[in-house]
């Protein structure tokens, strides 16, 4: 009997036979596919129904916000749970500015027959004539004046030369 099993199970007809049936099937399938649905009717209740309605209006107490456990834990404590990684913290205000700069131009200077040299200075726009000893800006005295430079020097003795007639930006204290 086993061998009778095993020789059909190998034979060409069975498997042709099974592959046009599985074949027959999916052209079957396929050209229904445009069917109807099945007609649906309400179901009749073996049951009858409830005479009381629940308390509904009850319901949403049990899920207000009053009703919820407080947190043991405050978020930004210490806690292997949460991190203060991704809490900006605030940056302090830049420092306010304790100098500027200024544009100071030496044009040269001239003499009189008896009086002192007197230097010419363009600060920015404007000219300004000064002797040497005399302030310049906020903290800038003249201290030397000849024909290629300018002396320039302030109370903790600290000195600038400007050539003639060059630009030069010089950082004051703002006043």
């Amino acid at each position: 009997m086993k061998q009778a099993l095993t020789q059909i199970l190998r034979s060409r007809w069975l498997v042709t036979g099974l592959h046009a049936g599985c074949w027959l099937l999916l052209y079957l399938a396929a050209i229904n596919l445009g069917g109807t649905t099945p007609g649906f009717r309400e179901g009749e209740s073996l049951s009858t129904p409830p005479q009381n309605l629940p308390p509904v209006p009850k319901l949403g107490n049990l899920f207000a916000p009053v009703v919820w456990p407080k947190s043991l834990v405050d978020t930004n404590g210490l806690n292997p749970f949460f991190t203060r990684h991704f809490i900006p913290q605030p940056t302090p205000a830049p420092p306010a500015p304790t100098t500027r700069k200024i544009e100071l131009t030496y044009q040269g200077f001239y003499q009189t027959a008896d009086g002192p040299k007197q230097t010419m200075v363009r600060f920015g726009d404007s000219f300004l004539v000064a002797i040497p000893g005399a302030k310049v800006t906020a903290n800038l005295f003249v201290a030397d004046v000849n024909v290629q430079a300018l002396t320039l020097t302030n109370l903790a003795r600290q000195t600038n030369i400007l050539p003639l007639n060059a630009k030069r930006e010089i950082e004051v204290p703002i006043p």
